[in-house]
């Protein structure tokens, strides 16, 4: 069925005369349907449905429905106003049920829009066997529920599938609220899991919020909440637009303070899904008001819905990318339109791609003189995938370079939910797998915008739009290029997965979106014209790339010699064979060692340096934009880490507003004078260019203004720190440019030929910009320190192979000589030449020039120069635009340029070779096929195509002399290197196999022409062949490194420094040791040098206190630049082990504070830097360094020195270290608890460290001491508070068994002089002061018994201070007390403080911290709190008065504990049945009490009602242990979860939680005084704990006055009742004093049970309280009887006498309408004792007799009013199951029928607490009496009443049965109800039916008439009663008829007979 809703239209245009009369019309499949005329209407509503019958066929894509507006003519053709044509694509795909489609353009018959639109609603229900399936899975059917968008009849309904209870049972739905669409993305109709019961259940619903993407606003703070069951949980709260969440929501569900999106779901339809679960979805979150606004972004979520027993399904957190298919995995509510897109990205051509093949058969050719080719040995195709769908070019064989030039279209629905296109580049293999050659991303939400990010007044739509890229070449990354026969260690890199440490090719792409296109082909050929077009985006530039090494140092492994290499793509490679050999890396140098630690190479004051051309897309003008914009950003960066780091110190007000004001300036000037590069003009300019220059002005503009007004209007500079920190993540997203075709910088350090560390410099950071000096990158032209890293190193960077100090610059070619300003020192190059010897006959002689000059060896050589020329077909020659080359067509210089070199003599002139196969002029010619540049063959004979001709000049020189060209005297064995064989290793020292050496000559090379250092950049030529991928050559690898000269720089000058380094402390650093510490020291290295610090043993907050001074520091180079941009001092972390090697504890950076004029007073200061270790935070370190330049003669000038400590170690100065402050603190060290074996042994003597910065103080348990420490007045520098526990051994062994640091010291600190009344616990006073003797009065009073009494218990209290009334019966009324149920445990309740105030709980932790990020292991714990208060620096100045002043006596002492367990709530299921069967085990101490025989069956909700007594010694069994089991018989018991209460915080509070206070005093009763103290007691020790006068009571007790306040009993007792179990006056009133002096009141408290399997995961709550007695203070008063109410025995007779009005169900034989009637009933939970009346046969009108008796027997909770039924749910259950449930009594009118089903008549249902009156005669008997019906009156009728406070009624009630969804009277019943209490039945006993005993009252046999009979068993009576009755005259006709016939036979008979006699007479 698809149904169409015909809204509104608007904007139609008005008719030359009048308005038109409006007529709309729906063609679908050739089928009309129109509307009704609306007329003389510009804006026409009609709101009509129009409804299209499939006939069983479903919706295919291609579906669409035409809609005409035409102006209506009652005489003639009606007008065209305007069509439309909308697509119904949507609605076949099955991702939607409702197609809203608003405001949509009417075009006319020219295609030209009309200015009007339409609004429909398209909504479409599938066939049932034709369901779109919308994952494409075959095995499931997937049926489509109505979304109740499309259909007003729908709309409101929760579930169209069974609806409500029965789609969820016991899962409340959710119904949507009327008029919203019910969001049912798609419902999966399975078959059920399990049956279930159509009644309420327990659900527990898990819900993991994982992440959002694409929500829309700025500056947004997302939280998730979450609502289920009119439950509410939220996440917490995340930043930006796709934030993380991952966190987990347990059973129990999810709100808005600025609505961004929603989304609702049935908890049914996620229960009916496979697991019951949706695991790892992605829900669209639309507007719940208007479903047109589309997608408000997209939230990730696992929700599990387990039912009773189920089992959760396990969570594949790892999904990969790839895997993660978001297309099939996202729900859409119902009315948001997804619309369908086309990705086209076109895939042109790739280069630069590695060899992937082995080259056996390339090896083979070449054996045997072929044409090797390693270079082509890869066989690329493209695989593009996105959103679980992927497409492949086709696959191009042998050839590094391919041109592909196809198109890819991928089919997504926008807007999306995958963020990224990922694009792997294969080689084909034809036997084994294909491999990856690398893998890039491309970011769709870098390369679009939805125009929220912008904040202006402007339409958002202006700066938004879709994806969009190229064309551009996006770079791959992954593996090392060199090609290896084995598998390759780092192949993972080339999947995309880590980082990639080598270039591996490039790809030219173009991405494009067009919305709603339809595409035919998915893979298919571009134009040849989108081919030209991009050649325009290939123009390369020459680029020039110089890099300076000016240190390496902080290696840690000598041995090899080491260089490094450093390449851009292709260029500078030294290892791959394909790549163009260039000057790219440094000369070999061994590692020296630094004296310390690290080794260093010494390349003083001969810099190497490296240089690099090559040619690359001028996109200078994207980098200047990011560069601009990443200047911004780190100048904010460094104002706001200011702006934090003051506010952390804490400086006032007025220096924070200055660096605050600072900071905002500096932006808002930075922002004013940003501007972007113009884009006009530039050849490669893309339309994402054009768009991400108008989104990143917009945005500027809109922080502009954000950041004026801010200066204008905040008031308080800490509330700005949030909106700066979003400023800045959004001036760095726009920062990001997707479009950087310009490989990355890598430098590779090698070992040997190893390949060892790498490091990838962004080509932007280092490239030099014309633009301006901001858009330059921020390291061009500026030494920077890099870190190099192992590739994909598993350690995370914890070793550094080398930290390296390098200049690099980046630039066109054309702006080289810019160059010059950055470049320092003087640049040199070497030439290199190899003097080789072999060994003969025990000499070393004949010289073996290798990889030289190509004259080397030769006394005489044929110079060669190869004079090219070119032109046109026929046209003339001229010269090539390389007039002059060598063989391989690389320039040289022309003939008349050379030189003899020195040692030679030219023999004649230059002439051209006629030994070849040449003309006689000597030309050979050729034809060059594109893309070559020169003929691949040649010929003799010119002919007309040719375009190429080249001659070969040559002239002979001859050696003059044997002399060396360079001749230096040097000892015979100095600077050779030594060989086994040619070709081997070379080594330092002969040895006696040697038979091969070699020394290496350098020759220093000047430029020629002056043109500064930027001459290096003109050694292209120089640097050996240039492999041009288009050229034919030999292999290019042998000639690498032939003759490339050497490059370095030369500085003349050094500078000489003076460091000191700062090392003051570190703090939570990370425990190495199994001892729970670690002992740290740091390497610190500062270039070439190191120092280390000293050792501090066992701590993880270790205090140096040292200044590492480093003397005459050589750096070379301009003390400006060091000044500017210095050298980071590093310092390294490491626990000292003293066997084994040291471990290192992290790495952290500091740059040093800079003087170049020592005088100036400029003291560095002493700030925290945090410590990484594995990428993750371990700890932080206080530490400044500052480098001093040192002048000769200027030493005088030098800071002095710091005092010594010991002989070499300095501290750190006065006025850099911390102004410290003489603090105090008291430490009250109450004990240890709980501590754990230490290596197998039981702690047995320990005592305490508390260690305070340089403070240690040993203490010995429980004794309080005041140490004076020297803390830090600044909060920033306070040290934290380090506690150990050590246990003293046999033979003096000390082993620490725990530590703990506490770093938060605030809450501790304390103005000693305050008086602080409540430091001391009231309890602690009251046991310190009744020590002696302890008298107890027991007051003489009659004990009162209320007649009423048994109707209240312990329960009416509970139920009444919980507000269920119902069950608390006349408990309210009597005035008594109500307790206090806290939804919590009591130390979660916020006014007791956790019950800490009396001392702390610390967990003591042990052993090494291993890196996962698990807490330590807990050992034990330290009670024990602090009191730090400043002392005064003057000794005259008395102390202060002690903190810790009266402590209350802290041996072990006995106490009573009694626990009343009341409740569990929601336990956890343990059984298959989804049930449990709890009971309470507790453990104290070493006891443990078993209540297993005490279980609960069958229940989630088990009443204990239990109080256990246990006796035990405080502090040692403080512990208490509450677990809750679930019983088994056969196998072991299961424990569901468990809380432990620590009972000496209790006893310690000043709160005094261990008894709880009530309302009143009562002597006797259930609120009975259960405390050992009276009140007044109890006010006496509270004020002598507080320090004031005793209180003074009254003689009557009628008033009292304490702590200066009057109180009198009257004003507590004015409006209450005076009950007669109330205590005397002076105790109640002391009790109203007691409850207003903050102590806990009498109270249940609900426990969270936990456990050690799913440790933060509920298992269900216990409702308890515990109460404590010393047992010093006397016997307490007696228990609570909480023990869970008892139901009593009751029965209910039911007399029925009659029934009337019956429906006649039945038509006799004879035609007339009866009954069989007979009555059935039963009570509500007991339907298997049902019971019936005999039969009333043949009633004709309705009536019945019966004088029949029902007998039901039930359970009865008074108090509860419920009835108690126990069962057993299966026949093979143990145990039965109890219900509560309301007294029901159901009556049922049925009508006999022996061969078929009997027939239900009406049924009556009658609440015996409220029942029906009844009526007294059947005539004033109807419908109406019942409650509900129609036309029932309440007023009129008498209230309802309970029948067990009536005890009988007797009167008529009516039965209803339903027909037609109403309800008719079935019949009305006589009966009489009694209830019968359990004595009773003994005195008036009676039978079921009318059996004996037959009375109270005897019953007599009805009185029925006699027609009533079965007539099948009484024939007779048959006889005489149906049928003589009905049939009498017919009877009596047909007997007179018989013998009419029987006359009539024998007369006819004897007539024949009688005539012949006649006749004949025979007689006569």
């Amino acid at each position: 069925m698809l149904r169409i809703i015909v809204e509104s239209a608007s904007g139609i245009p008005k008719k030359t005369f009048g308005n038109p009369d409006p007529i709309a019309a729906v063609v679908f499949r050739g089928e009309k349907k129109k509307t009704k005329a609306i007329d003389n209407e510009l804006n026409p509503v009609w709101n009509e449905v129009l409804e299209f019958d499939l006939k069983d066929s479903s919706l295919d894509a291609s579906s669409f429905i035409n809609v005409v507006v035409k102006d209506y003519e009652t005489i003639g053709k009606d007008k065209l106003i305007g069509s439309a044509t909308i697509s119904l694509r949507d609605l076949a795909s099955g991702h939607l049920m409702s197609l809203p489609s608003k405001n949509v353009p009417l075009i006319n018959e020219k295609q030209q829009a009309v200015g009007a639109t339409i609004n429909l609603l398209i909504g479409y229900e599938p066939p049932a066997k034709a369901m779109p399936n919308l994952n494409d899975r075959p095995d499931v059917d997937t049926s489509q529920v109505d979304g109740g968008g499309g259909n007003e009849v729908d709309e409101g309904e929760s579930d169209v599938e069974g609806g409500g209870q029965s789609g969820s049972p016991g899962a409340p739905t959710s119904p949507s609220q009327p008029g919203k669409p019910s969001h049912k993305p798609q419902r999966l109709s399975r078959k059920r899991h399990r049956a279930l019961a159509n009644k309420p259940q327990d659900f527990q619903i898990r819900i993991r919020v994982i992440e959002c993407r694409q929500l829309p606003g700025n500056n947004i703070k997302p939280v998730v909440k979450l609502n289920v069951c009119g439950q509410t949980h939220r996440t917490r709260i995340r930043r930006g637009n796709n934030p993380f969440f991952d966190e987990v929501y347990d059973s129990y569900s999810l709100r808005s303070d600025s609505l961004v999106g929603e989304f609702k779901l049935d908890v049914g339809y996620v229960y009916d899904e496979s697991g019951h679960a949706i695991m790892r979805k992605w829900l669209l979150l639309g507007d719940a008001d208007d479903s047109s606004l589309g997608a408000r972004g997209y939230l990730k979520v696992s929700i599990i819905v387990l039912g009773i027993g189920d089992e959760p399904p396990t969570e594949k957190r790892d999904i990969t990318e790839d895997e993660d298919d978001i297309e099939s995995n996202l729900l859409v509510p119902a009315g948001v339109t997804m619309r369908w897109a086309t990705l086209s990205l076109k895939v042109y051509r790739a280069e630069d791609m590695p060899q992937m093949d082995d080259a056996f058969i390339q090896t083979i050719k070449h054996v045997f003189g072929g044409d090797g080719d390693t270079k082509n040995l890869v066989d690329p195709y493209l695989e593009v995938s996105f959103a679980g769908k992927k497409l492949c070019t086709k696959i191009i064989e042998k050839n590094a370079n391919p041109q592909w030039n196809q198109l890819i279209n991928l089919q997504v629905k926008f807007p999306s939910m995958c963020e990224r296109v990922k694009l792997t580049m294969f080689d084909w293999d034809r036997l084994t797998n294909n491999d990856a050659i690398g893998t890039t991303f491309l970011n769709l939400s870098q390369m679009s915008s939805s125009g929220g990010e912008v904040e202006v007044g402007t339409a958002a739509s202006e700066f938004g739009f879709l994806p969009a890229f190229g064309p551009c070449y996006v770079n791959l990354y992954g593996s090392p290029r060199e090609f290896t026969g084995l598998s390759d260690q780092y192949d993972e890199l080339n999947f995309g997965k880590g980082e990639g440490v080598a270039y591996r090719g490039r790809v030219l792409v173009e991405l494009s979106t067009q919305l709603d296109g339809k595409v035919d082909k998915n893979v298919d050929d571009i134009s040849s014209d989108d081919i030209l077009v991009s050649q325009k985006y290939q123009r390369r530039r020459k680029f020039s790339l110089c890099a300076v090494f000016h240190s390496a140092c902080m290696l840690q492994v000598p041995g090899e010699p080491i260089q490094f290499e450093v390449s851009i793509g292709n260029y500078g490679n030294k290892l791959d064979s394909t790549c163009k050999p260039l000057s790219s890396t440094t000369q070999y140098s061994y590692a020296v060692f630094d004296g310390n630690h690290y080794y260093y190479l010494p390349w003083a004051d001969n810099k190497p340096v490296v240089i690099l051309t090559s040619f690359w897309e001028d996109i200078s003008h994207r980098l200047d934009s990011a560069n601009l914009l990443l200047f911004i950003a780190e100048r904010l960066e460094s104002h706001l880490t200011s702006l934090k780091t003051a506010i952390l110190a804490k400086v006032s007000e007025t220096c924070l507003a200055e660096i605050w004001l600072k900071l905002i300036n500096h932006m808002i000037e930075d922002l004013n004078s940003f501007q972007l590069p113009v884009l006009e003009g530039q050849p490669n300019v893309t339309v994402l260019d054009l768009q991400l220059k108008k989104l990143r002005d917009a945005a500027v503009d809109a922080i502009r203004e954000m950041a004026n007004r801010m200066r204008g209007e905040a008031t308080n500079v800490k509330d700005t720190v949030g909106d700066i920190e979003d400023w800045l993540e959004k001036i760095k997203q726009l920062a990001e440019e997707p479009q950087n075709s310009m490989p990355d910088v890598i430098i590779w350090m090698l070992r040997g030929e190893k390949r060892v560390a790498f490091a990838r410099v962004p080509a932007n950071q280092i490239l030099n910009s014309d633009f301006s000096e901001q858009a330059r990158g921020k390291h061009c032209g500026r030494t920077q320190t890099i870190f190099m890293q192992y590739p994909m190193d598993q350690n995370k960077g914890e070793k550094v192979p080398v930290q390296l100090r390098v200049n690099m610059w980046l630039g066109l070619s054309a702006h080289e000589k810019k160059f010059k300003s950055f470049s320092e020192g003087n640049f040199s190059v070497y030439a290199e030449m190899y003097e080789n010897q072999a060994h003969v006959l025990g000499k070393w002689g004949t010289t073996v020039c290798l990889l030289t000059g190509a004259d080397a060896g030769h006394t005489e050589f044929t110079d060669e120069v190869f004079q090219n020329e070119t032109r046109f077909p026929g046209g003339e020659w001229k010269p090539a635009a390389e007039p002059y080359t060598d063989v391989n067509g690389e320039k040289v210089q022309s003939p008349a340029e050379f030189e003899c070199p020195p040692g030679w003599k030219w023999e004649d002139n230059w002439s051209f070779d006629s030994n070849k196969a040449v003309d006689e002029r000597g030309w050979e010619y050729g034809v060059t096929i594109p893309p070559d540049n020169k003929p691949k063959s040649w010929v003799a004979a010119e002919k007309m195509y040719h375009v190429h001709r080249r001659k070969r000049l040559i002239r002979l020189r001859k050696k003059t002399s044997d002399k060396k060209a360079v001749s230096e005297t040097r000892d015979p064995g100095e600077g050779w290197e030594y060989s086994s064989l040619i070709g081997w290793k070379f080594h330092r020292k002969e040895r006696s196999s040697d038979t091969f050496r070699r020394c290496r000559w350098r020759r220093k090379m000047v430029p020629s022409d002056c043109i500064g250092s930027s001459a290096i950049f003109r050694l292209e030529g120089a640097l050996g062949v240039d492999v041009d991928e288009k050229a034919s050559k030999k292999d290019a690898a042998k000639l690498f490194g032939a003759n490339t000269p050497t490059v370095s720089c030369h500085f003349s000058q050094s500078y000489l420094y003076h460091l000191r380094v700062y090392v003051y402390q570190a703090r939570s650093l990370c425990a190495m040791d199994n001892d729970s510490f670690s002992d740290p020291y740091a390497h610190v290295s500062f270039l070439h040098v190191s120092k280390t610090t000293e050792v501090i043993r066992s701590t993880l907050n270790p205090t140096w206190d040292q200044t590492l001074i480093f003397e005459d520091i050589e750096i070379y180079g301009d003390p400006q630049t060091i000044a500017r941009n210095p050298p980071d001092v590093v310092l390294e972390l490491f626990d000292s082990d003293q066997v084994g090697k040291d471990e290192p504890m992290g790495r952290c950076r500091c740059p040093p504070v800079v003087k170049l004029n020592p005088s100036v007073a400029v003291s560095p200061k002493l700030l925290w830097f945090p410590v990484n270790k594995k990428g993750r935070n371990a700890g932080e370190i206080l530490v400044a360094a500052e480098l001093i330049l040192k002048n000769k003669g200027n030493d005088g000038e030098m800071p002095l020195l710091p005092p010594r400590r010991g002989e070499m170690l300095y501290m750190v100065p006065q006025g850099i270290r911390p102004v410290v402050q003489l603090t105090a603190i008291e430490v009250l060290t109450w004990g240890l608890r709980n501590m754990k074996t230490y290596q197998l042994a039981t702690v047995t003597s320990p005592s305490l460290i508390v260690e305070c910065e340089l403070q240690k103080e040993p203490q010995l348990p429980r004794i309080r001491a005041a140490p004076q420490s020297a803390s830090s007045k600044e909060e920033m520098y306070t040290p934290p508070i380090v506690l150990k526990v050590i246990d003293h051994r046999p033979f003096g062994r000390k082993p620490v068994v725990g530590q703990c640091t506490i770093e938060c010291l605030e809450q501790f600190r304390c103005d000693p002089y305050r008086i602080n009344s409540e430091v001391m616990s009231a309890r602690v006073a009251m046991i310190a002061a009744t020590q002696g003797d302890v008298v107890i009065e027991v007051d003489e009073r009659p004990i009162v018994k209320a007649e009423d009494e048994e109707a209240v218990d312990w329960w009416s209290k509970f139920f009444a201070s919980i507000g269920e009334q119902e069950k608390c019966a006349p408990y309210l009324k009597k005035g008594y007390d109500k307790l206090q149920v806290f939804n919590s445990e009591l130390e979660e309740v916020q006014q007791f403080q956790g019950l800490t105030d009396f001392c702390s709980t610390f967990k003591l932790q042990r052993g090494k911290t291993e890196d996962e990020e698990d807490d330590p292991s807990v050992v034990g714990e330290f009670k024990g709190s602090f009191k730090i208060y400043p002392l005064s620096d003057d000794p005259g100045v008395p102390a202060p008065p002690r903190q810790f002043k009266e402590l209350p006596e802290s041996g072990p002492q006995g106490c009573l504990v009694r626990i009343y367990v009341v409740r569990c709530l929601d336990l956890q299921p343990k059984d298959t049945n989804g049930m449990c069967d709890p009971y309470i085990k507790l453990s104290l101490g070493g006891k443990t009490l078993d209540d297993r025989d005490h279980y609960k069956p069958n229940t989630l909700h088990p009443e204990f009602g239990r109080m256990f007594e246990m006796s035990c010694f405080m502090p040692q069994d403080k512990d208490l242990k509450i677990a809750v089991y679930d019983y088994d018989l056969l196998s072991r018991d299961e424990k569901v979860g468990e809380t432990v209460i620590d009972l000496e915080n209790r006893l310690l509070s000043r709160f005094r939680p261990c008894c709880g206070l009530p309302q009143t005093y009562c002597v006797s009763g259930i609120n009975q005084w259960r405390d050992q103290l009276k009140p007044s007691q109890i006010l006496q020790n509270v004020a002598r704990v507080r320090g004031v006068t005793p209180p003074r009571i009254e003689g009557d007790g009628s008033s009292l006055s304490f702590s200066g306040k009057e109180y009198h009993l009257r004003d507590f007792e004015a409006n209450t009742a005076i009950h007669p179990h109330l205590g005397p006056a002076r105790e109640r009133l002391a009790l109203h004093v007691l409850r207003d002096q903050g102590l806990a009141p009498e109270h249940v408290e609900t426990r969270t049970l936990y456990s050690s399997y799913q440790p933060n995961l509920s298992q269900g709550q216990i409702q308890m309280w515990v109460d404590i007695f010393p047992k010093s203070l006397g016997l307490p008063g007696p228990p609570c009887d909480i023990s869970p109410r008892k139901a009593k025995k009751y029965m209910l007779r039911a007399v029925i006498w009659n029934t009337t009005d019956v429906t006649l169900d039945e038509t006799s034989i004879t035609g007339e309408k009866m009954s069989d009637i007979y009555v059935k009933g039963w009570m509500l939970g007991m339907e298997d004792n049902k019971q019936k009346t005999d039969v009333h046969y043949r009633s004709l009108d309705g009536d019945g007799n019966f004088n029949w008796r029902y007998i039901f027997e039930f359970d009865y909770l008074p108090a509860e009013q419920l009835c108690v039924v126990s069962k057993k749910e299966h026949f093979w259950n143990l145990d039965k199951t109890e219900f509560r449930i309301p007294p029901k009594l159901i009556v049922q009118i049925w009508d006999n029928d022996k061969f078929s089903m009997d027939d239900y008549l009406g049924s009556l249902e009658l609440d015996l607490l409220n029942l029906i009156s009844p009526a007294k005669s059947p005539e004033k008997c109807s419908l109406k009496m019942l409650p509900g019906m129609a036309g029932s009156v309440s007023t009129k009728k008498p209230l309802p009443k309970s029948l067990f406070s009536q005890k009988s009624v007797r009167g008529w009630w009516p039965c209803a049965i339903e027909q037609d969804g109403k309800h008719v009277l079935g019949g009305k019943v006589e009966m009489t109800l009694e209830i019968v209490e359990e004595k009773e039945m003994e005195e008036r006993p009676a039978g079921k039916g009318r059996d004996e005993p037959n009375m109270s009252p005897k019953l007599d046999p009805p009185n029925r008439p006699d027609t009533s009979f079965f007539w099948f068993i009484n024939p007779c009576k048959t006889m005489k009663f149906i049928i003589w009755r009905r049939f009498k005259c017919i009877f009596i006709a047909a007997i007179l008829l018989l013998l009419v016939l029987l006359f009539l036979g024998i007369l006819f008979y004897s007539l024949p007979n009688y005539i012949s006699m006649k006749i004949v007479k025979p007689f006569v």
